[in-house]
């Protein structure tokens, strides 16, 4: 009588235990210190005289990116993230939380991250369906749709050489109805949508800084705090 009792004990533990489970197993995916170098990252495509270099400015933040796009160059950019020593892979369906904190030294520093499709022409639908741009002071979110459909979702003035924190939540579909994004800006809540989050061939991160607009700017662009995970908590 007590064995079977105690038994049942342990029985009702362990469902209370499965139910109280987070089904989500919320976790860190990628941690991009940048104490780690530029190998963090799945590759670097930033010419010369361009670089991407972990440096220490003294400000008491230790290591971070600095993303220099000198004159004549429309890019430079830090593509993919890898975890384990290989690139990783972002999935459909599945919901990812990416966060970081970054500061331009010029209020029109162009494309600051993209949400970029693998492939070119044909090869996929929308190029990049997330963006975010600094131009003209002011910090911008776009969702860009099938045919180049361009839609600011969120923008707010920002000053140079000072640090924001930027969260953005894509959960990843092909398709309009089911894609969402949500975005963080310094710890609150500014944007939540839905639309097409995921191209053919997938999708994957770029920072940095790109535009032909920002070809005749010298353009840099310091981010610090990179990290990738399946909830907000891990992130921010």
């Amino acid at each position: 009588m007590r064995k079977g009792r105690t038994g049942a004990l342990l029985a009702a533990a362990c469902s209370l235990a499965l139910l109280s489970a987070d089904p989500a197993h919320a976790a860190v995916i990628w941690d991009g210190d940048a104490g780690q170098g530029t190998g963090v990252f799945s590759s670097v495509l930033c010419e010369s005289p361009g670089s991407v270099v972990a440096q220490d400015n003294g400000d008491g933040r230790g290591p971070v990116f600095k993303f220099n796009k000198p004159l004549g160059l429309e890019r430079c950019e830090a593509h993919g993230i890898r975890v384990g020593g290989s690139r990783y892979t972002f999935r459909n369906d599945s919901t990812y939380w990416i966060g970081w904190d970054t500061s331009t030294n010029t209020p029109d520093a162009g494309t600051i991250f993209q949400w970029k499709s693998y492939g070119t022409n044909d090869q996929h639908q929308q190029n990049y369906p997330v963006l975010m741009k600094v131009e003209g002071g002011v910090l911008k979110l776009f969702h860009i749709e099938v045919g180049e459909k361009w839609t600011l979702k969120w923008s707010t003035p920002v000053e140079t050489s000072t640090y924001k924190r930027i969260v953005l939540g894509i959960h990843t579909s092909d398709e309009a109805s089911s894609g969402r994004v949500t975005a963080y800006y310094n710890g609150a809540k500014v944007a939540e949508f839905s639309g097409r989050t995921w191209d053919d061939l997938g999708n994957d991160t770029r920072f940095g800084t790109y535009g032909a607009e920002v070809q005749d700017k010298r353009v840099i662009n310091w981010i610090d705090g990179l990290k990738v995970g399946t909830e907000y908590t891990d992130v921010d």
